[in-house]
């Protein structure tokens, strides 16, 4: 063994002491990653679009915030927010409203997701979102992946709200809904019409299609993605409420959600 005269032990440890303080300064950049000059809060481009942004609270699968949302906001890439609001034009005109649940979403967010559905782990309140099958199925089945195309800013979920609807319930934490796919009185308030399921139900009954939904909600749905399809928007099958638009994804980001200023 070759031994380091005393001189170069001290510039090794100087060196490594500046490795270190390098990889620190690596590290505290990623956590400070700003918001890209190509994406823009909905709520600059058109407010009148209505913002439920779940995963920034705890009405959602997980039950608590998301890594990454640090404010309610959907931040979308500018081309997806200037085309929401040309939908959001069409469904004023017929006393309609986007409800928007998610947007771009950090992918420090999509790993948080992951990590919980093999944590072996599942409260009453979560079983509520997938009735059908343990959380443990969610990522072999679809409902959940490593990668999100949110992530990219040009994936969406989304409702439509009656305008001159009793929009008024609101979620209660403490309260015993029933499942996802129950009916719409016995569901957790959307604040939306009703599309045969809740936001983020995994279960064939959220299919675009299924079968088993009333004919009025199945209208609803057929609404929804002709109105997104004439924007080129596409439907995820599973997923009544989730949409994207191709070529326009692209590098996946981990910026988090912060306050508008």
């Amino acid at each position: 063994m070759i031994r380091a005269k005393p001189g170069e032990r001290t510039f090794g440890r100087m060196a490594l002491a500046a490795i270190c303080a390098a990889s620190c300064l690596v590290s505290a950049a990623a956590q400070a990653q700003k918001m890209p000059a190509n994406f823009v809060y909905l709520r600059d481009v058109d407010p009148t679009i209505i913002q439920d942004i779940r995963y920034a609270g705890s009405n959602n699968f997980v039950g608590r915030p998301l890594r990454g949302y640090e404010a309610a906001e959907c931040v979308v890439k500018r081309e997806v927010g200037a085309l929401l609001k040309s939908v959001q034009e069409e469904l004023a005109l017929q006393n309609l409203s986007l409800k928007m649940f998610d947007c771009y979403r950090p992918t420090r967010a999509a790993a948080d997701m992951v990590a919980w559905s093999r944590d072996g782990k599942e409260t009453p309140a979560q079983k509520r979102y997938n009735p059908a099958f343990s959380k443990a199925d969610l990522f072999r089945l679809g409902y959940i992946a490593e990668r999100s195309g949110h992530s990219t800013g040009a994936a969406l979920d989304l409702t439509l709200v009656d305008l001159k609807a009793d929009n008024s319930a609101t979620f209660d934490p403490s309260k015993d809904y029933g499942n996802c796919i129950a009916n719409v009185d016995l569901r957790a308030p959307d604040g939306s019409v009703d599309m045969g399921t809740g936001y983020d139900c995994s279960d064939v009954k959220s299919h675009t299609s299924a079968k088993s939904i009333t004919a009025a909600q199945r209208r609803w749905r057929e609404r929804l993605v002709m109105v997104m399809a004439r924007r080129g928007f596409v439907n995820y099958s599973k997923e009544w409420w989730h949409f994207s638009l191709p070529g326009v994804g692209g590098q996946a980001y981990d910026f988090p959600i912060t306050p508008r200023k």
